[in-house]
């Protein structure tokens, strides 16, 4: 996640989050199309209920974020130790945290709205492609590698990559003696950065920083009297949505289709680690949290969309939990690296079946789930 996902106007937020801050296939086949339409919904005037919201909010976002915190934690101490001593078993415990952490950062693509934009977290944490050149020649240079140095420094000098760049090398070839004095005081720097950074993610969504309401109270409470973000329930629906539908067009188009295309493993966005078809990996899983409402890493769960289109269309919340079942499977067809895949022409196929599944998600909640939720 990062500037090139969810371009929502920062002012927006901003604006809502101060006014706010004392209130708490498969198959694309004829049955597809007509779940929306055949829905007993007007029939039996279903609405939406807001406790999805707060369900989204409180067991899926909030605990998604905590343990990425944790996580980005371990990983800041991981790097603390391998800087301390710079071994093959410190850096493959370093290694291990970078991964680890990465697999429940991507889990959250979908909810990349509210603080983690609009108070800049997503891009000082996840912005891809790093600038190779500015950073090494940060590294040439004689500026104090600070705390506040790195404050200052450019979103594509700092964050996962960098981080991903020092660890792994090109291609998983980093060796323990490798770096150099500045480069280790440089990934040293960036670890405390990057944990500090996730937790204060985590706590504008639990807590609330710099003053604002808990974003968790924000979207829990759309539609009530004085909630200029989300003035309605159904904004807060759309949100949710939206931010599915985006992230899955991501995987598909961006981290899958583009790469592909142009046959260019630099445009994969975990390349240094061979870690990209991982990454889509737990961003589709991501996005079945959201449908589902839980978040499995921490055994959290409660009144998803799942459970709201269940009631009204059981025909077409059993298309979409199938359509992600097939996705999922289609992943796992992709030879590993997918660095490696997009370069061998018996790989394309399964490539573009798994795009082409991933869209096939993205479609069906777009056009069918979307309806039934945001108009209800």
């Amino acid at each position: 996640m990062n500037a090139r996902s969810h371009p929502k106007p920062l002012s927006f937020f901003l604006l809502g989050f101060l006014l706010l801050g004392g209130m708490v296939s498969g198959c694309r086949d004829a049955a597809r199309s007509s779940d929306a339409s055949s829905s007993p919904a007007a029939a039996t005037n279903a609405k939406f209920d807001r406790q999805i919201l707060r369900d989204f909010a409180t067991q899926v976002v909030v605990p998604s974020n905590n343990l990425f915190a944790q996580r980005a934690t371990t990983l800041a101490q991981a790097i603390d130790a391998y800087v301390a001593t710079p071994s093959a078993e410190t850096l493959a415990s370093a290694q291990a945290a970078w991964v680890k952490a990465r697999a429940v950062w991507e889990q959250t693509e979908c909810f990349g709205f509210g603080p983690t934009t609009s108070l800049g977290y997503d891009g000082a944490l996840d912005t891809w492609p790093v600038n190779e050149t500015d950073f090494k020649a940060l590294i040439k240079s004689n500026v104090p590698l600070t705390a506040t140095a790195v404050g200052k420094m450019k979103e594509t000098e700092k964050g996962f990559h960098v981080i991903e760049y020092f660890l792994f090398g090109q291609d998983q070839r980093r060796k323990p003696t490798d770096l150099a004095p500045r480069d280790l005081q440089y990934l040293q720097v960036l670890g405390k950065d990057f944990a500090n950074v996730a937790t204060n993610l985590a706590a504008s969504w639990s807590k609330g920083v710099e003053g604002k309401a808990a974003y968790q109270e924000v979207f829990s409470t759309a539609g009530e009297a004085g909630n200029a973000v989300y003035p309605t329930v159904q904004a807060g629906a759309q949100e949710i949505i939206q931010g599915m539908v985006d992230s899955l067009d991501e995987m598909a188009n961006e981290k899958l289709g583009k790469p592909l295309v142009e046959k260019n493993p630099k445009l994969a966005e975990s390349r240094f680690s061979l870690n990209t078809l991982a990454d889509i990996k737990s961003n589709l899983q991501g996005a079945q949290n959201v449908y589902l409402g839980s978040f499995p890493d921490e055994n959290t769960s409660g009144k998803g969309l799942s459970g709201y289109i269940s009631q009204i269309n059981p025909a077409l919340d059993g298309t979409v939990k199938q359509k992600f079942k097939i996705a999922a499977q289609s992943l796992g067809q992709i030879s590993e690296p997918l660095e490696t895949a997009i370069l061998n022409p018996n790989a394309a196929e399964s490539i573009k079946a798994a795009q082409a599944a991933i869209d096939e998600v993205r479609e069906t909640i777009e056009k069918d789930v979307k309806p039934l939720v945001v108009k209800s």
